[in-house]
């Protein structure tokens, strides 16, 4: 019972947090599913030229968890790790936190939340946050003023 108690009150803060209409601007349930590489990253071909895709919580990107593993978290680290800095120098990342509640259809509470990673890179002035979504579809694409890692 011990365990549970934290549970049920994370649940109830969660559903009590969360509107009712999802903030989030750029979902697409027809953007084509990701596809893995020989090195186990996403293949991302498109650039966006929006300078809130990533780094604006109601303009996220989209990873879209989906079946075959038992780690939610597996998808992100395949998104971030096709990433690069803007010169093509090798990025390091960290999550900081869990925010942003949003309703989803696509998990069992009904609400889902944004991951938030820091992504630094030799020379940079000041690191940088990107917002992730596992639970909703959009069309992946490397962030503005970022690169994609060489092969």
């Amino acid at each position: 019972m011990k365990k549970i108690a934290p549970f049920i009150a994370l649940l109830i803060i969660i559903t009590s947090c969360t509107s009712t209409q999802s903030t989030i601007k750029n979902i697409d349930d027809n953007a084509p599913t990701p596809t893995l590489g020989s090195n186990n990253t996403f293949i991302i071909t498109e650039f966006s030229k929006d300078k809130k895709y990533g780094y604006n919580p109601d303009y996220p990107i989209n990873i879209f968890y989906y079946g075959g593993t038992n780690n939610g978290n597996i998808n992100q680290e395949r998104f971030l790790n096709a990433l690069a800095g803007p010169n093509g120098e090798k990025i390091t990342y960290t999550k900081l936190e869990s925010c942003c509640p949003f309703p989803t259809k696509r998990s069992e509470m009904g609400a889902g939340l944004l991951d938030v990673y820091q992504l630094s890179w030799e020379g940079q002035r000041n690191p940088v946050k990107l917002y992730l979504n596992i639970y909703e579809k959009g069309l992946l694409m490397v962030p503005l003023g970022l690169s994609l890692k060489k092969n």
